[in-house]
């Protein structure tokens, strides 16, 4: 058994209490952890291991919170941050125990706001926001519920629309427009560079150079074989 003979906030930290136990150090808590503690209570070895178990759980919800203040996280995100540091895997369970029971750890939400959020800002193909998914280690069940609803035709014809835009601008500020041949290419790059298949890239193409170019000579899909 051991007596505490003092407690005092930390200066660098004042959501932190220093616990001293028979006139020394002995280890910190976070303040809501301490707050039933006062000087002259004896400590058995259980309740100070319970103690501490007490403040690992509070400190890594803490982590767990300031690492979803930035954007949503997948489970497996916020498991390896707490990983990171240095956190015991009950206590990261626990965590995500809290987490789950209070929403903010939702691998379905967190899969449907990435899609959505990707869609608006940052398209991307249905093949390629699959494999985002899995690398947040979403099951397969998640990943195929999120994507089932992505029009890869729409998604591609967008941001190909606005992307054209800025490859006759930049070559105009040239003067010299681009040619079919030039805009095919850079334009069907791009798109396969956002994971969208040959065959969609391929008729959103032409469909554009054909939108753009109304006075000049139109295109057919094969043409770009």
């Amino acid at each position: 058994m051991r007596k505490i003979t003092a407690l005092e906030v930390q200066k660098k930290n004042p959501n932190r209490v220093n616990v001293h136990l028979d006139g020394e150090f002995a280890f910190g808590l976070a303040r809501i952890t301490a707050a039933w503690l006062k000087i002259g209570d004896v400590l058995s070895d259980e309740k100070i291991a319970g103690l501490q178990n007490d403040d690992a759980r509070e400190r890594a919800m803490q982590q767990a919170l300031l690492f979803l203040s930035y954007r949503a996280r997948s489970e497996k995100e916020i498991r390896q941050n707490l990983k990171k540091h240095e956190y015991p895997e009950d206590v990261i369970e626990q965590t995500l125990v809290r987490l789950r029971e209070n929403r903010l750890a939702n691998d379905g939400e967190f899969a449907k706001a990435w899609v959505e959020n990707r869609n608006t800002f940052r398209p991307r193909s249905r093949r390629a926001l699959t494999m985002e998914l899995r690398q947040k280690g979403l099951d397969e069940e998640t990943v195929k519920h999120a994507v089932s609803d992505v029009d890869e035709e729409a998604l591609a014809y967008e941001t190909a629309r606005k992307w054209a835009t800025r490859l006759n601008s930049a070559a105009l500020s040239r003067s010299k427009g681009l040619e079919w041949g030039e805009f095919r290419r850079k334009l069907s790059e791009y798109l396969a560079r956002r994971g969208f298949p040959y065959s969609v890239v391929a008729s959103i193409v032409t469909r554009i150079w054909n939108e753009t170019h109304a006075e000049e000579t139109h295109y057919e899909d094969e043409e770009l074989i």
